[in-house]
Formats: structure tokens, sequence, C-alpha cells
């Protein structure tokens, strides 16, 4: 973890011109001394699954290769006129935030909350999506294009603005039906807000009572088992085959 933070932070300090101009050959040592950390960590996790495949084009497996090419990648292109890649390639290192999720067990929990309420989410978003093309299309019938409301895509538009509350103030409702209507998006608005965080507040805390460990399976990089657990729900495969010879 601490690995992850300062590698992170040693791209963003490296984003500063003058910094970088000052520091250029300690921050450069520093990320190889990460980068070292992170590709031997890579190779044994690798080496240590039984399928590595499944874990090399897994989500963790993608974002563990994520931390270490940009460093690789920027030695095939070393001359100032590629400064523009090599840039990018830098960016691209701040994705090791991403591995700092799989040691958070609060995380693990807000990600199966998540994966459990996915239909609930989905239909609410199409609700949504229904409710602001009606009254975007609405919105473009009373108001029309000499108030800003072009098409019914811009109209759309600042219906999700307007729904979201965020409110840019790009376009408004200039006749007083629209702004009733506006009203009435608004007050709506600050309603449909609650409800995706009550759906998911709903499966964490159903999760809650139900502990479950950090542990991995060895073969289909699966998490999310319970702590008395001996074998992968998903595959089935031993969960500790060392300790159960023990035994």
């Amino acid at each position: 973890m601490v690995a992850i933070i300062g590698s992170v932070l040693a791209v963003m300090i490296d984003s500063i011109p003058m910094v970088r101009a000052n520091y250029y050959e300690p921050l450069l040592i520093l990320e190889w001394i990460f980068t070292i950390l992170f590709t031997i960590e890579y190779v044994l996790r690798v080496y240590s699954v039984h399928k590595a495949r499944n874990y090399i084009f897994s989500f963790y497996g993608i974002v563990d290769l994520l931390a270490i090419l940009p460093t690789y990648i920027s030695l095939i292109f070393p001359g100032t006129q590629y400064f523009v890649v090599i840039r990018i390639l830098r960016v691209l290192r701040v994705f090791r935030v991403l591995k700092f999720a799989q040691y958070l067990q609060s995380a693990q929990l807000l990600a199966l909350a998540l994966q459990n309420s996915k239909r609930k989410i989905l239909v609410f978003l199409l609700t949504v999506l229904t409710l602001v093309i009606i009254l975007g299309s609405l919105m473009y019938m009373i108001e029309g294009e000499e108030n800003g409301f072009t098409s019914i895509p811009v109209s759309i538009y600042w219906a999700i603005v307007t729904l979201t509350t965020v409110g840019y103030g790009d376009i408004s409702p200039q006749t007083p039906l629209g702004q009733i209507l506006a009203s009435f998006i608004m007050i709506t608005g600050y309603g449909i807000i609650a409800v995706p965080t009550g759906i998911v507040t709903v499966e964490m805390a159903n999760l809650g009572n139900k502990k479950v460990t950090t542990q991995t399976c060895p073969n289909c990089i699966a998490e999310g088992h319970d702590v008395d657990a001996k074998f992968c729900k998903y595959c089935g495969e031993v969960l500790n085959p060392e300790k159960d010879e023990k035994v």
C-alpha cells in the first residue's frame, strides 16, 4: 500500500514542470524502484496462480500490468520528439491507485453490493433515461429554438443537467410554462438522487451481516468467500490446499 501511494504521488509531483526540471533523476530512480517492486509482485502472482490466464486477463491482472508497462514502454521512445507519448505513459501510471482497492475489505463489500444491485440500478437508469427524453421533448415544444432549445437532443441535455441538480446555466427556460416545468424537474431531481443510494445501502446492510474474507481463489481469481469456506463458491477449487494437506 505504501508503494502504491508513493508511486502515485511521484507521478503527480513529476507532472509539475519546475519539480521535474530540478529533480528529474531522483524521480526517475524512484519510478524504477516502484516499477521493479510491482514487476516482482506481478511475476509472483502469475507464478502462484494455478491458471495464470485467469489472473492475467482479470481486472486486477490488467491493472497490475498497467502499473508496470508504461515505464518499460518509455524505454522504446527515448527521443524528445516522442515526448507527448512518454507524457501519456506517465499519466497511465496513476492507474496504480486501482491496485489499492484489492487490499481493502470495505472496497470488496461495496463492489459486491453494487454487483448484487446492478439490475435494480439498471432499471432505475432506464426509468431516468425515459423521463429525461419525455421532459426534454416537452421543454422543446414549450420553449422552442428562439429560447435556446434548438433541438430535442439539446433539450434532453438540459433536462439531464437540471434533473441531476448540476445546473450549468448555459440554457434556461424563458416562458412561465417552461419555468414551471423546470421547477418540477428540479424538485424531482432531489428525490431521484436518493434512489440509487438507497438500493446500494440495502445491499450493503445485507452483506454487512455476512462476514467475507479477502482471500482469492487460486484457480479462478474470485473473491468474497465466507470466513469458514473451504471451497470456492464459483469454481469449486480448494481454497487452502496446503492447509488441508497438513490437517
